[in-house]
C-alpha cells in the first residue's frame, strides 16, 4: 500500500514529539544522558496516549551510535534500522496473543544471549496485563536479574491486573490523557505539514472526540480529511465524530430553562433525525451544564472548561440560568444517561428527562409584598395575642399537643433486599478447617496492604468490616458487619471480589472463592448448620447401634441387595 494512515506516517521520532507525557520524556531524556536508566520499565496509561512510541524511541536513543545522547539522531545505521524494524535485537511482543507459558520461556531462554547489532537488547511487551498467572511467574526471575545488555519495557492500558511482584521489579510510567488544547496543536503541525485546508473550530471538535488519545484523534482526522474533499469544514468535523454544534446544545437548554416542552422536544427530534447518538448527545449536554457552572463559579478560569468555547450565547445563558436549577438539570440527565446503558430505546430516556426538566415546578418563595404573606403574618400575630391573653388567665400552654402511645413506637426496621446463599455456606462448612482458616487470617494483613498499593482504597475500606469465620481449601465464608458491603462483594460492584480472588490466589498458591454473610445473618447460618449436622450423627449412630450383629455379618458375606428382612 502506497498510503499510510496519518498517525503512522507521524508516529513520533523525537521524544519532544510525544505530546502531553513532559513529565515522562524529561525523566527518560535525563536517565539516557546520565547513563542511569534501569532495567525494567512499566508503561501505563489509556490507550493512543505514547506509551508504544515512547518505548521505540527509548530503544533508538539508549542504542543510538552517538549515545549518550537525548534525542536519537534518527540518522545512524542503529536509528534506522530500529525505525524499519530490520534490526531484530529490539523486540516487540504483543502480550495478548503470545500470554502463555511458552512463550515467556522463550523469551527467557534467548534473553542471555548477547545483542547482534546494537549495544542494547529491548523487549517491549504491549498489553502484558493480559499474560496469563503462569507466564508471569517465569517472566518473574529474569526480569528481576536480566543480563547486563538487555532491557524490558511493558506497556499496559490496566495495571492493576498485573501483580505487584512485576511492578515492584519495573520503574513505573504512568502516562495522562492529553489535553484537548496539546492535541490541537500537535494536529495543527500536521496539518500544515500535508497542506490540508481547515477551517477555524474544526479541529477543536476532532480533539474533543479523541477524549485525550492522539491516535484516535489522528484517525477521526484522517477521517474527517477524507470525507471532506478540498476544505475540512466545522460542519464536516460535526458529521464524523457524530458531536453536536455548541449552538444546538445551547438552544435545547434555553428551552429546558424555559420550561418550553414543545420547543425543547422538537430540537431533540431534529438532533436525533440527523443521526445523532441519544448517549453521546446527552453526554455533551451534562458537560454543556457542568462547564457552565464552572464558569459561573470562576469565569477567568476558561482552561477548565472541557467541551463549551464561551461566546457571547454561552454569556447571557450562564446568566439566565441560576446554579439550583443547573444542579438539578445535570442530577436527571446523569441518571437517564446510567439508565440507557441498559435498554435498546435510549431515545426514550432522553425524551423522558426533557420532559421531567420542564415539567419541574418552580420552587421560588413569592415576595415579601404578595396578599398570602402578608394573611399568614396577621395569623400569626392574632395567635401570639391569644396565647398571651391565655398565659395572664392562669391557664397553662403546652408546647406541643401530646403525641398517641402507637406514634413513639420505633419504626422496624425495612427487611434487607439481600439474602446470604445458605446451601452454599453449609458446603463450605461441611469442609472448613480450623488451619484453612488460621492460614487466611495469616495473610489478611498482607491482602489489605496490597490493595493500597494498588490504589483499591475502596477496596481496603469495604475489608476493615469484615472477618473470615469459616474457611476450606477452596473458598471462605467473610461476614461483614453492613448487609451494603456484602451486597457489593455478591455482585462483584467495580470488580472487587475478582480483584480479591485474584490477590488471594497469588498468596495462597491456588483459586479460592469468596461467600459473603451478613454479621446478623451468619450466627443463625451457624447454629442452623450444627443442628443439622448433630442430627446426621445421632442418626448414623443410632443405625449402627439397632442393627443387628448376625444381620450386618450376613450383609458382608451376601451383599445388603441379597437379604430380605422378616420381623
Amino acid at each position: 500500500m502506497s498510503y499510510q494512515a496519518l498517525y503512522r506516517v507521524f508516529r513520533p521520532q523525537l521524544f519532544e514529539d510525544v505530546v502531553g507525557q513532559e513529565h515522562i520524556t524529561k525523566t527518560l531524556q535525563n536517565a539516557l544522558l546520565q547513563k542511569k536508566f534501569s532495567h525494567a520499565y512499566l508503561f501505563s496509561g489509556p490507550r493512543g496516549t505514547g506509551k508504544t512510541s515512547a518505548a521505540k524511541l527509548f530503544a533508538k536513543a539508549v542504542n543510538c551510535e552517538h549515545a549518550p545522547v537525548s534525542e536519537p539522531c534518527n540518522e545512524c545505521s542503529a536509528c534506522k534500522g530500529i525505525t524499519s524494524g530490520a534490526i531484530s535485537d529490539v523486540i516487540e511482543i504483543d502480550a495478548a496473543s503470545n500470554n502463555g507459558v511458552d512463550e515467556i520461556r522463550d523469551i527467557r531462554d534467548k534473553v542471555k544471549f548477547a545483542p547482534s547489532a546494537v549495544t542494547y537488547k529491548v523487549y517491549i511487551i504491549d498489553e502484558v496485563h493480559m499474560l496469563s498467572i503462569g507466564a508471569f511467574n517465569a517472566l518473574l526471575k529474569t526480569l528481576e536479574e536480566p543480563p547486563e545488555h538487555c532491557i524490558f519495557i511493558l506497556a499496559t492500558t490496566e495495571p492493576h491486573k498485573i501483580p505487584l511482584t512485576i511492578i515492584s521489579r519495573c520503574q513505573r510510567f504512568d502516562f495522562k490523557r492529553i489535553t484537548s488544547q496539546a492535541i490541537v496543536g500537535r494536529m495543527k503541525k500536521i496539518v500544515e505539514t500535508e497542506q490540508f485546508k481547515v477551517q477555524e473550530g474544526a479541529l477543536e471538535i476532532i480533539a474533543g472526540a479523541a477524549d485525550g488519545g492522539m491516535r484516535d484523534a489522528l484517525s477521526l482526522l484522517d477521517q474527517a480529511v477524507s470525507f471532506s474533499g478540498e476544505e475540512l469544514t466545522v460542519d464536516d468535523a460535526l458529521l464524523i465524530t457524530g458531536a453536536v454544534s455548541q449552538h444546538y446544545i445551547g438552544k435545547l437548554a434555553s428551552t429546558l430553562h424555559e420550561k418550553n416542552v414543545s420547543g425543547a422536544l422538537e430540537t431533540l427530534n431534529e438532533l436525533l433525525q440527523q443521526g445523532k447518538d441519544p448517549a453521546k448527545l446527552i453526554e455533551d449536554m451534562i458537560f454543556y451544564f457542568r462547564d457552565m457552572l464552572l464558569y459561573q463559579t470562576a469565569p477567568d478560569l476558561e482552561g477548565v472548561l472541557e467541551k463549551v468555547k464561551v461566546d457571547e450565547e454561552f454569556q447571557n445563558l450562564s446568566q439566565q440560568i441560576p446554579s439550583q436549577h443547573l444542579y438539578e438539570m445535570i442530577d436527571i440527565l446523569n441518571k437517564s444517561h446510567q439508565e440507557m446503558k441498559w435498554t435498546n430505546h435510549p431515545r426514550i430516556f432522553f425524551e423522558v428527562a426533557v420532559v421531567k426538566l420542564c415539567q419541574g415546578a418552580k420552587t421560588e418563595l413569592p415576595s415579601a409584598g404578595q396578599p398570602e404573606v402578608e394573611n399568614l403574618v396577621n395569623k400569626v400575630r392574632q395567635l401570639e395575642q391569644e396565647i398571651t391573653q391565655l398565659k395572664t388567665s392562669g391557664v397553662q400552654v403546652s408546647a406541643a399537643p401530646s403525641q398517641p402511645k402507637e406514634a413513639t413506637r420505633p419504626q422496624k426496621s425495612a427487611k434487607s433486599g439481600y439474602k446470604a446463599p445458605v446451601g452454599r455456606i453449609h458446603e463450605i462448612l461441611k469442609e472448613a478447617t480450623r488451619p484453612d482458616l488460621e492460614k487466611l487470617k495469616g495473610y489478611w494483613g498482607e491482602l489489605l496492604a496490597q490493595l493500597k498499593q494498588q490504589n483499591k482504597v475502596s477496596h481496603a475500606a469495604l475489608l476493615n468490616d469484615s472477618e473470615p469465620v469459616a474457611a476450606s481449601s477452596k473458598a471462605f465464608v467473610l461476614s461483614f458487619k453492613y448487609e451494603i458491603h456484602c451486597k457489593m462483594v455478591a455482585e462483584d460492584n467495580n470488580g472487587v471480589r475478582t480483584n480479591l480472588e485474584q490477590i488471594l490466589d497469588g498468596m495462597l498458591g491456588g483459586r479460592i472463592d469468596i461467600v459473603g454473610v451478613p454479621e446478623a445473618q451468619w450466627g443463625k447460618i451457624r447454629e442452623e448448620f450444627l443442628q443439622d449436622h448433630q442430627q446426621e450423627e445421632s442418626e448414623s449412630n443410632e443405625s449402627k447401634v439397632e442393627e443387628d450383629p448376625l444381620i450386618a455379618e450376613a450383609k458382608k458375606l451376601f451383599g445388603a441387595e441379597l437379604i430380605e428382612i422378616k420381623e
